[in-house]
């Protein structure tokens, strides 16, 4: 096959070479991503799906160029490339929240073809809070619980929330170069805090979080009916104060809050172990064979993160699911398939 060719490839493409195979044959169906990161996160997505007649690809949209990323995956949308057998998976990013206020929203959100995460990013959902004890244990095998994740996750959300309204409302009004995600990434940055008592960590927030949101009400005054009308929208579409987390910046939120506090509580749980080890040993060298065996047996903690499939219990992985089974019934009722 030329490259002309392969570069050129459509669903109408796949269609073509599905019906020329045996019809005992399964049916291939590309899924396009934006990055590698993405390809497990959306093999999880598609794979209940398979069956004796179905099987998905999950690729990125190129093999002649190293080209990612979003703009990439959804130039097949834009060419008239994606259908019943290519597909495209993309982060939500704002696009669902935006609702079709940019072109990029209006094809994320419309398309049959285009599916999202609903949460801000797949970071997100590495992030989901119930998860997040199991990274823990699957890095330090300590399944000691030192640290209430939800219930700090919860009260972060909660205090965001505010702010994030305001973050969504510059994205829709095209105001973001006066209130950009970097801008909100630094202000939602919980800073250092005490693992056994994370409540002035959360108080700092709310400070800051105060701050920046009154001097957004004195620049925009006559916002206010705006910006509760965005509120209850914002909620409908399931965005609720006590999950924001998802929402927001996905590599922010990874790299700045989740991570810091993993490494804080991990720490601690490592110790915890390496205590218990030293105490019951009952020579030095059972001691020193115990704790070269442990020290082996701990992984890192960014790349247990980055595999942590515990979002899969999430409801906005059951909302993209969703929307991939709606997909799929529709096509099976297609008078062309």
């Amino acid at each position: 096959m030329s490259n002309r060719l392969k570069d050129n490839l459509n669903s109408r493409y796949f269609e073509a070479a599905n019906q020329m195979t045996s019809k005992k044959a399964k049916r291939r169906i590309v899924a396009y991503v934006e990055s590698y990161d993405d390809i497990y996160f959306w093999r999880t997505v598609l794979g209940r799906f398979e069956d004796d007649k179905r099987y998905f690809e999950v690729m990125l949209p190129s093999h002649q160029k190293l080209e990612r990323g979003k703009k990439s995956v959804l130039m097949n949308f834009i060419e008239g490339r994606v259908g019943e057998d290519m597909i495209a998976c993309v982060d939500a990013d704002y696009d669902y929240l935006l609702q079709g206020a940019t072109e990029q929203s209006r094809r994320v959100v419309t398309s049959p073809y285009v599916f999202h995460t609903y949460a801000y990013a797949i970071e997100n959902l590495q992030c989901y809070a119930p998860s997040l004890h199991e990274v823990c244990v699957a890095v330090t095998l300590n399944d000691h619980r030192i640290f209430d994740f939800t219930d700090y996750l919860t009260q972060y959300s909660e205090a965001i929330f505010p702010l994030f309204i305001w973050s969504v409302w510059a994205y829709r009004t095209g105001h973001h170069n006066k209130f950009s995600l970097s801008d909100m990434a630094r202000v939602i940055d919980p800073g250092g805090f005490n693992v056994f008592d994370p409540q002035p960590s959360i108080d700092h927030l709310r400070q800051k979080v105060n701050r920046k949101v009154r001097q957004l009400q004195a620049e925009y005054p006559d916002n206010k009916e705006q910006y509760l009308k965005l509120k209850a929208e914002i909620k409908e579409l399931g965005v609720t104060p006590q999950t924001t987390y998802l929402y927001v910046q996905g590599h922010s939120l990874f790299d700045n809050v989740i991570v810091p506090i993993l490494n804080k509580v991990c720490n601690r749980l490592r110790l915890e172990r390496q205590d218990e080890i030293a105490r019951t040993a009952r020579h030095h060298t059972q001691r020193r064979n115990e704790m070269s065996c442990y020290e082996h047996s701990l992984q890192d903690i960014r790349q247990m993160l980055k595999k942590n499939n515990g979002y899969m219990y999430a409801e906005q992985f059951r909302r993209v699911q969703s929307d991939v089974e709606n997909f799929l019934t529709t096509a099976r009722k297609s008078p062309e398939t």
